[in-house]
């Protein structure tokens, strides 16, 4: 794919924190997007984290936005923060592209999505790790009818929490936060972009910790008080008739051995690699066989390819065409992840009032 315009797409990033590296990095080595600037609430970070990348500017995001030559905003910021500055960068006429998840909320996300068309603009969204060789291999072996028909999935995130690794951990207990909306997003979009959009959802959510004591530097021994749920687990029925299995948990702290996701077809399960990552082995079992063959991974983007969402986004911007980690794609799984809550907090089967098509493949 290439964009009609030879011209290259002018970027700009807002939030310089620990996940702007490898998007930096990918962004700078895209031949046509020109990453011009970084910006952040703490203007000295995104000098510093321009000087690192060699972008021209590093400046405050009222500078950022007001740059008539950047056409589109990456929102690298916090989960509580993404509503609020897409908004600004919508209506500073930028087109947007947010980290995981779009909003906090299901009212901010209907507001991204329709100011977005209120003004003619695009509204993309991480994750885009299914864009990657690996869950695209999955998705062509299932189109190609490889297991059949698909019949079930799970789909399983098992760990401890992050503040045993993360730097500043607080905001992943905050609202935004917890298992379901910071790892949630690579398994439904995984999931959805190889079965089909979900229908409806029962879930279950516990706080098994309320409190949580930071093990990493440079906060060890801060104490963080939950407001989230830690522990998901639910069900979901697609569109397609397909059943679904699903838990995300920061409650784990023994590990886990189960897989990350499996698809069980009318011929055969797929096992699919880690959706945070963009390969991974491959893993096919035909109906009846005792054994696992793994298929090979040929297609392009194994490696650390964030941003690769941005660019995609950008060619749709040149020729007018659809692209993948859409605004709508991520409003879906937005309120599939609302939709585990609501049914926990209620004790009722949650209905999907949106619906999307699955990604075309890459």
């Amino acid at each position: 794919m290439r964009m009609e315009s030879s011209r290259k797409i002018k970027v700009g990033i807002i939030g310089c924190g620990n996940i702007s590296g490898v998007y930096m990095k990918n962004l700078k080595s895209f031949e046509e997007i020109d990453l011009t600037a970084c910006a952040d609430l703490d203007v000295d970070r995104a000098k510093a984290k321009a000087a690192e990348y060699g972008i021209a500017r590093g400046c405050t995001v009222e500078e950022l936005l007001s740059d008539e030559e950047i056409e589109i905003v990456v929102n690298l910021t916090i989960p509580a923060a993404h509503a609020e500055v897409s908004l600004k960068a919508l209506q500073a006429g930028k087109h947007v592209y947010s980290e995981k998840p779009l909003a906090a909320t299901l009212e901010d996300g209907q507001r991204i999505l329709a100011t977005a068309e209120e003004r003619g603009l695009k509204v993309g969204c991480a994750p885009d790790t299914f864009l990657g060789a690996g869950i695209q291999t999955c998705r062509k072996l299932i189109l190609e009818g490889a297991i059949g028909e698909p019949v079930a999935a799970t789909a399983f995130m098992m760990a401890r929490g992050h503040e045993y690794w993360h730097p500043s951990p607080e905001f992943y207990y905050q609202a935004g936060g917890g298992p379901m909306f910071d790892m949630g997003p690579y398994y439904l979009t995984a999931l959805v972009a190889l079965i089909g959009p979900i229908r409806e959802i029962a879930g279950m959510t516990s706080i098994s910790f309320p409190e949580r004591t930071i093990h990493s530097e440079p906060k060890k021994g801060t104490k963080i008080q939950v407001e989230v749920p830690t522990h998901i687990a639910g069900t979901m029925r697609f569109a397609g008739g397909a059943v679904g299995t699903i838990i995300t948990s920061f409650d784990i702290s023994g590990g886990s051995s189960l897989p990350n996701i499996e698809i069980y077809g009318s011929l055969g399960t797929l096992r699919v690699p880690d959706p945070n990552n963009f390969s991974g082995n491959v893993l096919i079992r035909r109906a009846g066989s005792p054994d696992w063959h793994e298929v090979p991974v040929e297609l392009p983007y194994a490696d650390n390819s964030r941003g690769l969402g941005v660019l995609d986004m950008a060619r749709a911007i040149r020729s007018g065409n659809r692209f993948r980690a859409s605004g709508e794609l991520a409003y879906h799984v937005l309120e599939a992840m609302h939709g585990f809550y609501i049914s926990s907090d209620t004790g009722s089967v949650y209905r999907m009032h949106s619906s999307v098509e699955p990604p075309a493949l890459l």
